[in-house]
C-alpha cells in the first residue's frame, strides 16, 4: 500500500499567517492543504485575495484541496446562495479543489423527512454553482446530536441521487465515531479530517471541538483502525489534520508535535 498521505488543516495552527502555515506544511513534507474562512484576522476574513493565496501555495509547490466551509449550506436561501456564489469563485480563483459544505448544527432542522427534503434542495442548487466553476462539493455530516445531518449514509443516498460527479463526502474521525455509524463509503469519499480525543474523563455524547487533539497513542477514537478501514477499502485521497483543541493551537512548536503524530500513524496504520 502506498505512503499515508498526510494533508493539513489551517485549524491545525490558525495562529500562523497563511506564508507561514504554508511553509509549515512543506517543512512536513505535506503538499496538499486546506485553507478556511473562519480564522479572523487571518487569509481569507483579512481580505487576502484569491490570487495572492494562489501565489502563496505555488510558492511552496502546494495544493490547495478545500476551503473550509460554507456552513448550513442546507439550509437555502437567498443568504446562503450568495454565500457559496463567493466562496466557489474564491476557490476557483485560488485553484482549490473543493468547497467543504457543513449543515445546521443548532437543534433545528432535523426532522425526519424535512432534512433530507433540506439536503437534495441544497444540492440540487449547488450542483450547477460548482459545476460551473469544476470545484467539487464536499459534504461533511456532523456527529453532534444536534445536527441537521449525522449520517453518511443519509448523505451518501442524496448524492447518489442528485451529485454524479459533484459531490463527495467527507469523512471525520472525530464525527464518524460520535454519530456511531459503522458503515463507511469508501468510494464516494473525497477527504479524511483526522483528530484524537484523549481526554478519558469527558463521554462521547459529551465531545466537542475543544476536545479533538492531535492523534497519539492515548486515542479514543481509533484513528489508526479507521484509516486502516478506509484504506483498506478502497479509499486512496488526503488525511488532513483538523485539530481545534486550544491546547494544539497554543504549541509553540506545531511541528515536531504534528510530526510525532505523522510518525505514530505511519507505525500503526
Amino acid at each position: 500500500m502506498t505512503a499515508l498521505p498526510f494533508a493539513l488543516n489551517h485549524m491545525a495552527a490558525p495562529g500562523l499567517p497563511l506564508d507561514a502555515f504554508f511553509a509549515l506544511a512543506k517543512s512536513l513534507g505535506i503538499s496538499a492543504v486546506e485553507i478556511r474562512n473562519d480564522l479572523a484576522g487571518n487569509a481569507i476574513l483579512d481580505g487576502t485575495s484569491p490570487k495572492e493565496v494562489k501565489a502563496l501555495a505555488e510558492k511552496q509547490g502546494l495544493t490547495i484541496i478545500s476551503i473550509n466551509a460554507l456552513q448550513r449550506f442546507n439550509e437555502w436561501n437567498e443568504a446562503r446562495a450568495a454565500e457559496a456564489r463567493d466562496l466557489i469563485s474564491c476557490a476557483r480563483d485560488c485553484r482549490a479543489k473543493a468547497l467543504v459544505l457543513v449543515p445546521v448544527n443548532d437543534g433545528s432542522g432535523r426532522e425526519d423527512g424535512a432534512r433530507q427534503a433540506n439536503l437534495r434542495q441544497a444540492l440540487k442548487a449547488l450542483k450547477p454553482l460548482l459545476d460551473a466553476a469544476g470545484i467539487i462539493g464536499l459534504v461533511e455530516p456532523l456527529g453532534f446530536e444536534i445536527c441537521s445531518l449525522r449520517s453518511k449514509a443519509e448523505a451518501a443516498e442524496a448524492i447518489r441521487e442528485i451529485g454524479g460527479t459533484t459531490f463527495r463526502l467527507v469523512h471525520d474521525t472525530f464525527h464518524h465515531h460520535l454519530a456511531g455509524e459503522e458503515q463507511i463509503f469508501p468510494d464516494l469519499t473525497g477527504l479524511v479530517h483526522i483528530s484524537g480525543v484523549s481526554d478519558t474523563e469527558v463521554t462521547v455524547a459529551d465531545m466537542r471541538d475543544p476536545h479533538r487533539v492531535l492523534v497519539d497513542a492515548e486515542d479514543r477514537l481509533d484513528n489508526a483502525g479507521q484509516i486502516r478501514r478506509l484504506r483498506a477499502e478502497g479509499y486512496e485521497g488526503p488525511f488532513s489534520f483538523e485539530p481545534f483543541a486550544p491546547s494544539v493551537h497554543e504549541l509553540g512548536d506545531p511541528a515536531a508535535a504534528l510530526r510525532e503524530s505523522m510518525d505514530y500513524l505511519r507505525s500503526r496504520t
